[in-house]
């Protein structure tokens, strides 16, 4: 019999059950599940509502269940509607009367609600790591390429010259942007339900502080009906997860482009590359098609969820139960996209040569050109209109402006000089675009160090994050993961170490260094 089956008569339609049932997708959260539950009976004991020996017992229990269901020998029940009924159930079966008392003062709508964000947390944290691991490779290959120049373009038609590494290190820094709204989402996923019951709170005793350090939360939710009912950190993840594939969509697109025969700006690895089932000559950029394709699978996730949300009243209601399938999935997806990205990337041939012919086509110095007339004098306008004119008699002519000989410069413009062809040299343009952001190689040495720094800057605080929420030994863990680099030069040792006890003394404060002591 179900755990709510002592109201009922008769049990559900079988299709009814099955159709009913969620544990096909929530028995993934079944670790956060069990965490939740050895938390609640600590508390509980803790308060003196179930003795210290059934709070052992279930925790025993869990434990039990736990290590079963990571070997592959738990069997799962469609008739236990959910992974929190299952659990439960099971540990009854195993420990008696005491697995009957972990449900005091609990019930499913804050049970589920504390699975999921723990769900979000761990989600949004694998998220946040394979972002770095991304723009690393990015951050590599811009290094790697900083003296390579390709054209830029706008409207798709040839504009400016660019180097390489800009081109790569725009898209750094927008998964830079999509790690800070994936830390927005777990942190707004990083307050605990516990205790708010099924909407109203309860009448017991409940420390609800206690759960919510017991199981890593930054605080409790203030408001029992909220806490019930909120999926807004689930939307926070899909939402920093539509972004990011959106990102990764862009780059896809220009991975295809740039891998085609027109363009051949790179050769894609054998490894990241299929072919064709009929054609032999194919070599086709699959993967990068794959992951522009996913972007509008993580689009609907989003959407569902939106539209699930949008007519609920106060509080749980069982359309919640589809807020999860989404999400995992939308992780998944992103997870595999990040890794095939980084994949990619790091295993792509650049081939300089075609980017370099590309740059001697279009007319990418017209607008150095206007500018050196405006430099001396013209208004740009009057320039951009002097340089339009020669780009047409260039057209007519089948030349570029590099072609054109001087003679038809100084009819265009008395302000023409001799030194006009400096203002046509490719690595000149791009090297005088020297404004903050801008693609000469210095500005673009400055920019990459602030990638840099970006990225060991996010890492540092995201570890040391996760340190304040594992006590004080876990911070020292941290802390050591964090400085390690210096002690393995012996000239650094001692700084070293100085560095890393003040920085746990500044920030944890004397206790945690009497601990380690």
């Amino acid at each position: 019999m179900a755990l709510w089956g002592g109201r009922f008569e008769a049990g559900v339609a079988e299709v009814t059950q099955e159709f009913g049932a969620s544990l096909p997708v929530d028995k993934h959260l079944y670790k956060q599940d069990i965490a939740g539950s050895k938390a609640h009976a600590k508390m509980l004991a803790a308060q003196g509502i179930i003795s210290a020996e059934d709070e052992q017992a279930i925790a025993e229990g869990l434990t039990a269940i736990e290590q079963d269901i990571d070997a592959g020998n738990f069997t799962f029940d469609i008739n236990d509607e959910d992974i929190h009924m299952s659990i439960e159930s099971e540990l009854t079966r195993r420990i008696g009367e005491a697995g009957k008392r972990l449900h005091t003062g609990r019930s499913r709508n804050d049970q589920v609600a504390t699975d999921t964000r723990l769900g979000v947390k761990a989600l949004a944290k694998e998220l946040m790591e394979a972002n770095l691991e991304l723009r690393h490779v990015l951050v590599d290959a811009a290094k790697k390429y900083d003296k390579v120049i390709l054209p830029g373009y706008t409207h798709m038609q040839h504009a400016q010259p660019v180097l390489l590494s800009h081109h790569l290190l725009a898209y750094s820094w927008m998964f830079v942007r999509d790690f800070t709204r994936l830390k927005v989402a777990f942190d707004a996923a990083d307050n605990c339900p516990l205790g708010a019951a099924a909407l109203a709170g309860t009448s017991y005793p409940l420390d609800r502080q206690m759960t919510a350090a017991e199981l890593g939360f930054a605080g409790v939710i203030p408001n029992s009906l909220d806490a019930v009912s909120d999926r807004d950190f689930l939307l926070d993840l899909h939402y920093a997860g539509s972004v990011m594939a959106m990102h990764l969509s862009r780059l896809s697109e220009e991975i295809v482009l740039w891998s085609s025969s027109e363009f051949g700006f790179i050769t894609l690895s054998d490894s990241y590359s299929t072919g064709s089932s009929i054609m032999p000559q194919k070599k086709n950029p699959d993967f990068a098609e794959l992951i522009r394709g996913k972007s509008g699978r993580v689009y609907g996730n989003l959407v569902q969820l939106l539209v699930t949300m949008k007519g609920l009243p106060l509080a749980y209601n069982k359309d919640l139960q589809e807020d999860k399938e989404g999400a995992l999935d939308t992780a998944h997806t992103l997870m595999q996209c990040l890794s095939v990205m980084a994949g990619m990337i790091s295993t792509w041939t650049v081939n300089e040569d075609a980017m370099a012919r590309e740059c001697g086509v279009g007319h990418l110095a017209a607008t150095d050109v206007a500018d050196y007339l405006a430099k001396r004098g013209l208004p740009f306008r009057e320039a951009h209109a002097v340089v339009g004119h020669l780009v047409l008699m260039c057209e007519k002519r089948g030349c570029n402006l590099e072609d054109l000989p001087f003679e038809v410069f100084q009819e265009a413009s008395p302000l023409f000089e001799h030194d006009i062809t400096e203002a046509l040299d490719i690595p000149s343009i791009v090297a005088a675009r020297t404004t903050e952001g801008g693609t000469a190689p210095a500005a673009v040495a400055v920019q990459l160090q602030r990638a840099e720094h970006s990225l060991s800057r996010q890492r540092r605080v995201w570890i040391a994050d996760q340190g304040r929420r594992n006590g004080p030994r876990g911070k020292v863990g941290v802390w050591l993961k964090l400085f390690w680099p210096l002690f393995i030069d012996k000239s650094l040792l001692l700084y070293g170490r100085l560095l890393m006890w003040a920085s746990v003394f500044c920030c944890y404060g004397g206790g945690a260094c009497r601990e380690l002591l």
